[in-house]
């Protein structure tokens, strides 16, 4: 942004993204930027009466889908990337109202999409994206159901490579447009029609060529998996994020801790799906999987906290399942509290994608905030109310 923009906000309790109390203060922004927190608000800029509410950082969604326009795989891959690109703007600038400043898209995405963002012809959250998830023959990623021979599709959520040296050229490609990190998908999936649900899909061989690639060029790898064999698979051979990981168990859990690793729970889209997947178009077999996953979810969180694995927060919503999204804090928040749910959608997400100056409201970090109207510890249903009753400030301007 050319122009200087100062902006104040006051009479607001303050979540600075990690701590456990709620403080008092003014927060004052320069340039995107907050500049300082304290007493008093100062002349010449705009300011925000909070009017009694909390101020916390702008919320980050680890697991979104722009191009996740439906729940049929196919229908996505087989549709136009015009039309897929101005579907995906609607769905972010509805995410940036809820209050998600920040989203991580780890299954499409690309450099025409993030440019538009950039020069802010759409409103939008900052846009991190991977690019198509790559995918094994067969595996999650591959649409096309077993008795009907097709082309897989224009690989804009994913993309079918197989072998060691074709999925090195893949990642290096992915990086020269731009992506953040990168996705795989190392077991089956919901919506996938083919692939069992637990087992385990790329080679260790595979695998560690991506992270290989990934790790040299300062990034991650990101891994779709279910069960504790593919989350061990994953994490054994260099992957740094689980996704849903929702079968997970404890010696799996052990094994993230002891390799870093982080897990991003998507409780938010097996919720919903429960409740309208035969509504959207989710096929019998997708509704039988997600119902083996479905409870599981939040006793992998309970386990994942207990075994020290850093937890963050994502969403995972295709189609008009995306109006859930804040229903996602709400189910996390039932497992694990109020406080802990705001730091893995603020803090632990920052931390997990590489960008301290995010997921905080502290001197020097970039002004993404949500003035929610009350103490979102004392009243957590606040999280999730109708966002027309927030404020949302990106890069220290009011949407």
């Amino acid at each position: 942004m050319s122009a200087a923009h100062q902006l104040s906000v006051v009479n607001a309790a303050i979540f600075d993204g990690v701590s456990a109390e709620l403080t008092e203060g003014v927060v004052h922004i320069h340039d995107g930027v907050i500049v300082a927190i304290d007493g008093s608000a100062r002349p010449g800029g705009q300011v925000i009466d909070a009017r009694g509410g909390t101020v916390i950082p702008g919320l980050i969604d680890a697991h979104f889908h722009a191009y996740g326009t439906e729940l049929d795989l196919l229908a996505i891959e087989s549709s136009p990337l015009s039309y897929l690109s101005l579907v995906g703007a609607r769905r972010l600038a509805a995410a940036l109202r809820r209050g998600f400043t920040t989203v991580r898209d780890v299954a499409g995405g690309d450099p025409g999409l993030a440019r538009a963002i950039g020069e802010e012809l759409i409103a939008a959250p900052r846009y991190l994206y991977t690019g198509p998830a790559l995918s094994q023959t067969g595996g999650h990623g591959d649409p096309r159901p077993g008795d009907l021979d097709l082309c897989a599709g224009g690989a804009h959520l994913a993309e079918i490579v197989d072998g060691v040296d074709a999925l090195r050229r893949a990642v290096r490609d992915r990086f020269r447009q731009g992506a953040h990190a990168i996705k795989i998908m190392a077991s089956g999936g919901v919506v996938s029609l083919t692939d069992p649900i637990r087992i385990p899909q790329y080679s260790a061989a595979e695998i560690r060529a991506v992270t290989d690639e990934a790790t040299r060029r300062g990034s991650y790898v990101a891994a779709h998996a279910y069960s504790p064999e593919a989350i061990a698979h994953a994490v054994t051979n260099g992957v740094r994020t689980i996704e849903h990981g929702n079968l997970l168990d404890a010696p799996a859990a052990d094994l993230m801790a002891e390799h870093g690793a982080f897990l991003v729970p998507t409780l938010a889209a097996y919720d919903a799906m429960e409740r309208r997947g035969e509504q959207v178009g989710l096929a019998p077999i997708g509704q039988a999987k997600n119902r083996e996953v479905l409870a599981a979810g939040r006793r992998a969180i309970e386990l994942a906290r207990a075994a020290g694995v850093p937890i963050g927060f994502g969403t995972d919503l295709m189609g008009p399942l995306e109006d859930e999204q804040l229903t996602g804090l709400r189910l996390q928040v039932e497992v694990e509290g109020a406080l802990e749910t705001l730091r893995s959608a603020t803090s632990v997400n920052a931390e997990l994608i590489g960008r301290p100056d995010l997921g905080r409201v502290a001197v020097g970090a970039r002004a993404d905030l949500v003035i929610l109207p009350g103490d979102p510890f004392e009243d957590p249903s606040i999280l999730w109310a109708d966002p027309r009753h927030r404020m949302v400030v990106k890069d220290g301007r009011l949407i």
